[in-house]
């Protein structure tokens, strides 16, 4: 029995140093992780202080709009940075929401490019699909506001777009409209795009008068088979379209004005029984029962389609 005894304590003694030396070893490694960490965490801090790693001038920033590459005089014009600053004290995510305030943008993508370094950004536009014209003396802002809509009519959601300040227009201002309902001043959208082809379409009146119903109807006429030249809005109780049959009269802008359009395509046979000069206009303020006007002052009912 002593010596099962004395051969336990000796094991026991030798697991014992066993443990001691494994714990040394995970100690010193431990040891060497935590330097080699600091060290690269040094050197890399190192690496990113150095001169190389500044923006310095326009000329380090690649600005594109779809597959087209923007000049250096056209990104000065979007973008306002101090130079030299580190690019690493550059924040990607302010400088798209700052990209995304301009009128004539709808999205931005910044990112840094560190060989050689500099800033990538991808920048989607807004596209126009109207020109407006403000009557001149009213003053005009060009969003984030919702006007009272008509009664019947079902409100849009108010499109997502930058605040300009109110201007008094003084012989009419002019601008763009995308689908959405979103104002592009002019010099802002030919600025990014100096050779593009602006719409043909034309909008007459406040932007507070239109945009309640504009989403739905810019979708309508742009899905009709009835060339549309100018919507004038000026009169909230009477929406007035010219359009390839004439001059049209909707009334009061309401959820009806996709049937109206509709009613309006069934009318497409106007042209072959009345003369361009007997037409003065063609009154669909009632989907069910449109009108024909005539210049001799006579109102007659529309021909069935």
């Amino acid at each position: 029995m002593a010596g099962i005894v004395s051969v336990s304590r000796k094991d026991l003694a030798q697991r014992r140093k066993k443990l001691r030396r494994q714990q040394q070893k995970k100690i010193i490694q431990t040891i060497w992780r935590t330097l080699a960490a600091s060290g690269l965490a040094g050197g890399l801090l190192w690496v990113t202080l150095q001169p190389m790693w500044v923006l310095k001038a326009p000329a380090q920033i690649v600005m594109t709009s779809g597959n087209q590459l923007l000049s250096e005089q056209t990104i000065q014009s979007l973008l306002v940075l101090s130079y030299p600053q580190s690019l690493w004290r550059i924040e990607p995510s302010v400088i798209a929401e700052t990209l995304e305030q301009q009128p004539a943008i709808a999205q931005a993508t910044v990112s840094r490019r560190l060989f050689p370094p500099g800033l990538m950004i991808k920048i989607q536009e807004r596209f126009p699909v109207a020109m407006t014209h403000t009557p001149a003396g009213q003053s005009t802002t060009s969003c984030n506001t919702q006007p009272q809509s008509s009664e019947n009519f079902v409100k849009q959601p108010t499109p997502s777009c930058p605040q300009n300040s109110v201007a008094q227009s003084k012989q009419g201002d002019v601008s763009l409209l995308d689908a959405s309902g979103a104002l592009i001043p002019l010099e802002k959208y030919t600025a990014l795009n100096p050779t593009g082809k602006l719409p043909s379409l034309k909008v007459i009146g406040l932007p507070e008068q239109y945009r309640p119903y504009w989403t739905q109807l810019y979708q309508a006429i742009s899905q009709s088979s009835v060339k549309v030249m100018e919507i004038d809005c000026q009169d909230p109780t009477n929406l007035i379209l010219k359009t390839e049959l004439g001059t049209v009269h909707f009334g009061v802008p309401t959820a009806q004005l996709p049937e109206k359009i509709q009613v309006l395509v069934q009318m497409r046979h106007l042209p072959a029984k009345f003369k361009s000069r007997q037409l003065a206009y063609i009154d669909i303020k009632n989907p069910d029962s449109p009108l024909v006007q005539v210049n001799q002052n006579q109102k007659i009912n529309s021909p069935d389609p």
